[in-house]
């Protein structure tokens, strides 16, 4: 069970690790707009059973604005044929109805942000005001009560990181067992030859804090290269200078390439995880990183790389300062990167299932 399938992404390389656990495994969604090769990479070109959602108007482009039916979609799924049920959940897949003869396990990638923790930032940067601030506040309400019913269905949870594990903590009063989620590490070898260019990559909306990172370069006029498209790219370049360059999409070959060569790779963002600095470790490439988030359980300080304590141009600048006065082992930074590989988390999450499972048929 996964909330849905429309673009490949962190989320969606733990389901494809489950499949490897779980061959012959049946997938539910609320929708499913995988095209071919998606569907081929991440599902082996297994059929998903969805919901009503996906036929409502619009739904390929807007369904998440259908979120005030989304606890009702996944209500609906009839999954009584299954002993066990795994969900893959940062949104409602969790709450999907189960049965006392059924085991439900959850990996929790975390607790729906934007109703959560990120709710008053999220009103703030989209601007909602007037009456449909009073229209979301209802239903975000609304939600986080089904959110916290529904937590309840869930037998046990995995947390990607400490992060996530607080925060089912604080808002399911649930406990939660922390197994992070798979990184293909071996498609990022070490390189030693680092190039003169600090490197980041994101989707450019205003969470990731790209616009920080490219005011922070503009002012200290070294060479940044940025890596990603969205609907912040033409605000961005207009606030660099000629120092950041701006590559929009990249494919996989040139990322890996860019990550090997770089000085450092710079994240900024508050996230529940963080793969990219895992991957740019992988690379035996140092990371600059804000200090909050998932990322404290991936990033050593002084070893892999260096925390900065603000989301400020301030502070981001003098962390580049001063990590450019000190030496990193490259090598190690790259063995360092391998406890985050795709066979540790199968590994892990397949022992996690099998002890549960058979205390569960004890019962």
């Amino acid at each position: 069970m996964h909330d849905w399938f429309t673009e490949k992404g962190g989320a969606e390389n733990v389901v494809s690790s489950l499949l490897e656990i779980f061959p012959d495994a049946e997938f539910f969604a609320l929708v499913d707009f995988f095209d071919d090769e998606q569907r081929k990479k991440v599902l082996k070109n297994k059929k998903v059973t969805t919901t009503f959602i996906e036929r409502l108007p619009f739904a390929k482009r807007l369904f998440r604005y259908y979120l005030v039916l989304f606890p009702l979609a996944i209500e609906r799924l009839d999954l009584r044929k299954f002993d066990l049920v795994i969900s893959s959940s940062y949104a409602v897949a969790k709450g999907v109805m189960t049965g006392p003869f059924q085991l439900h396990i959850s990996y929790c990638h975390s607790p729906m942000r934007y109703a959560w923790d990120m709710y008053f930032p999220y009103l703030e940067e989209h601007e909602v005001r007037g009456f449909r601030e009073k229209l979301l506040s209802y239903v975000l309400h609304k939600i986080r009560v089904w959110d916290v019913v529904s937590s309840n269905r869930v037998d046990h949870f995995i947390a990607n990181s400490t992060l996530v594990q607080r925060r089912i903590e604080k808002y399911y009063r649930r406990r939660a067992t922390i197994i992070h989620p798979p990184v293909d590490t071996e498609r990022f070898s070490l390189c030693r030859e680092k190039e003169d260019y600090y490197f980041t990559a994101s989707r450019l909306v205003p969470y990731k804090k790209i616009k920080m990172i490219v005011q922070t370069f503009a002012k200290n006029g070294k060479r940044l290269v940025v890596a990603g498209k969205g609907p912040q790219l033409k605000h961005l370049k207009t606030l660099a200078a000629g120092n950041v360059v701006f590559l929009d999409y990249v494919d996989d070959a040139h990322m890996v390439e860019l990550m090997q060569r770089a000085r450092a790779f710079v994240f900024a963002a508050y996230e529940d995880f963080g793969i990219l600095p895992v991957e740019a470790m992988a690379c035996g490439t140092p990371v600059i990183a804000y200090g909050k988030g998932g990322i404290c359980d991936t990033l050593v300080e002084g070893k892999t790389g260096l925390f900065f304590d603000d989301q400020t141009v301030e502070s981001l600048d003098r962390a580049i300062e001063k990590f450019e006065t000190m030496e990193f082992d490259y090598e190690e930074i790259s063995r360092y990167a391998s406890k985050f590989s795709k066979e540790r988390f199968e590994a892990e999450v397949g022992s996690f299932i099998e002890k549960r499972w058979e205390l569960f048929r004890r019962q």
